[in-house]
């Protein structure tokens, strides 16, 4: 679009926005017509472990909604001289799932609770038996179950259970609602009816009762809503909760609130059966949408569904790049001591490149990169760790490429369960997350553990932001009962440039050996989460 054309779009608020809070920072992008990102703004913010929780301020996702949407507001007016008053339509996302527990009053209770707590276990173990069905330590139900085993004096107070974004959407809107991939991460859903199972609610009504809680469980949790359904308004008090200024026009409609795995597989086109997405930052998942049921129940396997209903296999991995990024840190560091000046960019770059010209293996290197918990290797709590033998050879290369590697060990041991036990078959994998950003060096490494070719897309680097952009957009645009599978195959990706790699045979070989290595050394991790206080 001309900038004229731009200026005119923001004017006649015929503009998309989306907004998304990810695990490091908040990110509003503003979308045209043709849903290329025109403006974008961000905020930096940061967990903290706070008396063993994981959790975010609740008073800084006020604070950093408003400075994002601050920063996209002056990236609209320096680059088209235009004033964003109103909008076609906006979308909030979330980090997945977690627990946000609420009094009748709207007080929340405790603490935001992230996906980042492995601190579930025993609730999760009865639940999956009571269910026969996968339910995974970041869930909802999973953390409202352990807090009442846990005989936690706020749970008879609860009168709505939600996620991040369904807070955020709550509070611009008056609606407690969820759309339906961020729900399928909340409690079971039933893809045949698209809402939450009946049955396994009547069986965990049962256990509230017999725990003498006043309620039950659809009375606490969202009401469900697919992609396109309306999802309410934006209110004359969300719109100064966005925009203290006052500029902002509230009435704008909102689409359903999603997490970050749904708005992964918008933005990557991965919403159509025999597709999958693998999104890899401070966290990394795979999302695959399935032809046919799982055999079986697999703890290492989260069954959710696309923000449309499909049924998903997803394998989640607590820990990705935010050891890397503190090795990376150190090594900025370094530089500065020598009085080099590089822009961070530039050093991930060549640490990232080094790896290519490492031993297949990593040269017998070891590292587990758990800041936190990682429940696909049973662990509720992390140590990293970097390890090598007398006899390894200890190069930077070698290096950089068993902390990429490590980055996706967890992963690998859920994916093997999917591609190998399963026999589970894929089209296409796109990637998407701050892993892709050298070009072709994460890429590779995925390909290596995927041993499938992975494809990154131009606009990868907009995430999840973008994402629920699209699904906005979807709410106001789609004509009749136009699928989104659809609409985002014909109106948003065709003619889509990206970039594929096939897995070098090297590589994989390589990523299996040292997968051999990581497996026999998990028992130096037990020991460093034991003796390391």
């Amino acid at each position: 679009m001309e900038k004229t054309q731009v200026r005119r779009a923001i004017d006649d608020g015929k503009t998309v926005l989306g907004i998304e809070f990810g695990s490091t920072r908040i990110k509003a992008v503003l979308i045209g017509e043709d849903h290329t990102p025109l403006a974008s703004g961000s905020y930096e913010w940061e967990n903290s472990l706070e008396n063993g929780i994981w959790t975010y301020r609740i008073e800084e996702i006020w604070s950093g909604l408003q400075a994002s949407y601050h920063a996209l507001s002056q990236d609209v007016q320096d680059k088209y001289d235009a004033t964003l008053r109103n909008l076609r339509a906006i979308g909030f996302s979330g980090m997945m799932h977690g627990y946000m527990a609420f009094d009748k009053a709207g007080n929340l209770l405790v603490p935001f609770r992230t996906w980042r707590n492995n601190i579930t276990g025993q609730a999760v173990e009865q639940l999956t038996d009571l269910f026969q069905f996968n339910i995974p330590q970041r869930w909802s139900i999973a953390h409202l179950y352990q807090a009442i085993l846990n005989h936690e004096p706020h749970v008879s107070h609860i009168a709505t259970l939600t996620t991040l974004a369904g807070y955020v959407h709550w509070r611009l809107t008056g609606e407690k609602v969820m759309g339906i991939g961020e729900a399928s991460g909340m409690f079971p859903i039933d893809s045949t009816i698209n809402d939450f199972d009946q049955h396994m609610l009547k069986l965990v009504n049962h256990k509230l009762a017999e725990a003498q809680m006043p309620f039950t469980a659809e009375a606490i949790l969202p009401r469900v809503l697919t992609a396109g359904e309306p999802a309410g308004t934006l209110s004359n008090a969300g719109a100064k909760l966005i925009d203290p200024s006052g500029t902002l026009q509230p009435g704008i409609p909102l689409c359903p609130p999603e997490g970050d795995a749904g708005t992964g597989m918008v933005a990557t086109n991965s919403v159509a059966q025999r597709t999958g997405n693998v999104s890899a930052g401070t966290s990394v998942f795979a999302m695959i949408v399935l032809e046919k049921a799982l055999s079986k129940v697999y703890p290492e396997i989260d069954m959710v569904t696309t923000p449309s209903g499909r049924p998903v296999a997803m394998v989640h991995s607590n820990n990705c790049t935010s050891d890397l990024n503190a090795w990376v840190d150190l090594f900025e560091e370094f530089a500065r001591l020598l009085e080099v000046e590089l822009p961070q960019s530039r050093l991930f770059e060549l640490l990232f490149q080094s790896a290519l010209q490492a031993n297949a293996d990593g040269g017998g290197l070891l590292a587990y990169p758990y800041v936190s918990g990682e429940h696909i290797t049973h662990f509720e709590e992390g140590r990293p760790l970097f390890v090598r033998t007398p006899g390894s050879q200890f190069t930077l290369a070698n290096f950089m490429r068993t902390h990429l590697f490590a980055a996706l060990g967890a992963l690998k041991i859920g994916l093997d369960i999917l591609f190998d036990q399963e026999q589970v078959r894929i089209d296409q994998i796109l990637g998407h997350g701050g892993f892709f950003k050298t070009k072709g060096v994460g890429q590779r490494m995925m390909a290596a553990a995927m041993n499938v070719p992975v494809s990154v897309m131009e606009t990868a680097g907009e995430g999840g932001a973008w994402g629920i952009a699209l699904l906005a957009a979807y709410l106001v645009n789609k004509s009749g009962g136009e699928p989104l599978e659809s609409y985002l195959a014909d109106r948003v990706f065709a003619g889509q440039q990206g970039t594929t790699l096939a897995p070098v045979t090297e590589d994989v070989t390589g990523f299996n050996t040292f997968m051999e290595r990581y497996r026999k050394g998990l028992g130096i991790e037990h020991a460093a989460v034991n003796y390391l206080h």
